[in-house]
């Protein structure tokens, strides 16, 4: 009986991005990177039966004691990981330079070690005396937790071997390199080889383990895109230079929802959980003050306020200058012009301003009909009345579209002393369309109007005729 051999079949690898091709080319066909494209071999691979680790049993047979989440120490996180940590998860934490990755997961170390779990944390991008400096700054000493800065994958596995922690901190991925694999630490294979074998500890030992990853130019994870597979839980580290202001945003959680966010003051004497964000975004007047108005969005599942300004000033050019901040330029434009054909404002030739207080970013459609009515008040020079929110969508006909989460935006409205909030009507009768209908909720005022023109005529905010 003769049996017939494979035939060896030679690809090319882009060292950059993983992308392959059959044949050689200068340029990486995905990333784009020039030079990154070299040969690798694909070889034949013969699978056969294997002792396994354990025998398969029925799921209701498996024990859950062993992944109960515990707590981080710091409330926000615990928020978004929808619990805690989990005994054996492993966590990618990706963000911009600078951001406060490490402070953030030296805090969860610290914390950790002074429930009496053993912890390790790992740098290869700071040395053990630059560690220690951040933790004094930050009161994040403690007898168990245990600090190793190293490069190698192998010392990193023998420092695992040695200390036995419940929770282990690797800052971060893109420095530690294995030996014997092709490519330079941060490459591709190294960081899929190295991913793995942490990946494969964590879980065979029951070790919490989180991971710093890098981002590129465009604000994606650095390294192959099997690294977000390979991990139980993304989290995203956001915020601004020039503001103290951090979120954390969960894009992949095994263990619980993807739609919360935790909220992070960031210092020089560490990082603090701030459980109550709502007011950082807006600005407390002592008089009323024209085009301002505040909107309540929606950042995961909780509602912030934050304050919408505008300025508009009558342009001494062709074509008048429109500059933003905070909020998306296309939704500005968007409603200027609903504004000039349904609300008879004529701002054609004025140049527009709008901007966010506090280094807020907008990008909930429910906070169009706040940028209108900040707006219309700096045109006519009118304010809105003093304690008013405007939550809603606005559509190219000037109507007002309902928001997701309109009950906890009026709640956290009310619950901040707001007294008016004009709002999308809901299921209306025909009889009453045109007509603004009214309730009170918790001492707020919520006026349901159908469209942005009836918004402004609630808010007293329209030309005369």
């Amino acid at each position: 009986m003769s049996t017939k051999a494979a035939r060896q079949r030679t690809s090319y690898r882009c060292s950059e991005c993983g992308w392959e091709t059959a044949k050689w080319v200068g340029r990486c066909g995905e990333c784009q990177a020039w030079g990154s494209v070299a040969e690798a071999g694909a070889p034949t691979l013969r699978a056969a039966a294997g002792p396994v680790s354990t025998p398969a049993v029925p799921i209701g047979q498996v024990a859950i004691t062993e992944s109960v989440a515990r707590t981080s120490g710091v409330p926000e996180l615990d928020r978004v990981l929808g619990g805690g940590l989990v005994p054996g998860a492993a966590i990618l934490l990706a963000g911009e330079p600078g951001v406060g990755k490490s402070t953030l997961l030296l805090e969860v170390a610290a914390q950790t070690a002074r429930t009496r779990q053993r912890t390790l944390y790992v740098t290869g991008e700071e040395s053990a005396a630059q560690v220690r400096l951040r933790a004094d700054r930050t009161g994040g000493v403690h007898d168990e937790l245990f600090l190793a800065a190293e490069t190698d994958l192998g010392a990193v596995l023998t420092h695992i071997e040695e200390v036995r922690p419940t929770l282990l901190v690797v800052d971060s991925i893109q420095t530690i390199g294995a030996s014997g694999i092709d490519g330079v630490p941060g490459g591709v294979t190294q960081v899929k080889e190295v991913a793995a074998a942490l990946i494969r500890v964590a879980k065979t030992r029951n070790i919490t383990t989180m991971i710093v990853g890098h981002v590129t130019k465009d604000g994606s994870i650095a390294g192959p895109r099997v690294l977000e597979h390979l991990v139980d839980v993304v989290l995203h580290f956001e915020g601004d230079r020039n503001s103290r202001f951090r979120m954390v945003r969960a894009m992949k959680n095994r263990y619980g929802p993807v739609d919360e966010v935790g909220c992070f003051d960031l210092s020089s004497e560490g990082i603090q959980a701030v459980t109550d964000p709502t007011g950082l975004f807006v600005e407390h007047h002592t008089q009323d003050v024209s085009g301002t108005c505040v909107a309540v969005t929606m950042e995961g599942r909780r509602p912030l306020l934050a304050e919408v300004q505008a300025l508009l000033t009558p342009s001494p050019l062709e074509r008048p200058r429109r500059t933003v901040s905070g909020v998306e330029s296309s939704r500005v434009d968007m409603v200027l012009a609903v504004l000039q054909r349904h609300a008879r404002l004529r701002i054609a030739g004025s140049d527009t301003f709008v901007a966010t207080v506090g280094g807020a970013k907008l990008h909930d459609p429910a906070a169009d009909l706040a940028l209108a009515v900040a707006v219309a008040s700096s045109h006519l020079g009118v304010p809105p009345p003093r304690g008013a929110v405007a939550i809603g969508e606005i559509g190219l006909a000037g109507e007002l579209r309902r928001v997701r989460d309109l009950p906890q935006r009026v709640a956290e409205a009310a619950r901040l002393g707001f007294k008016v909030a004009v709002v999308p009507r809901g299921r209306a009768l025909p009889s009453e369309r045109g007509i603004p209908s009214r309730r009170t909720v918790d001492g707020l005022r919520v006026v349901e109007v159908d469209d942005v023109l009836g918004a402004l005529l609630t808010l007293e905010l329209t030309p005369p005729l």
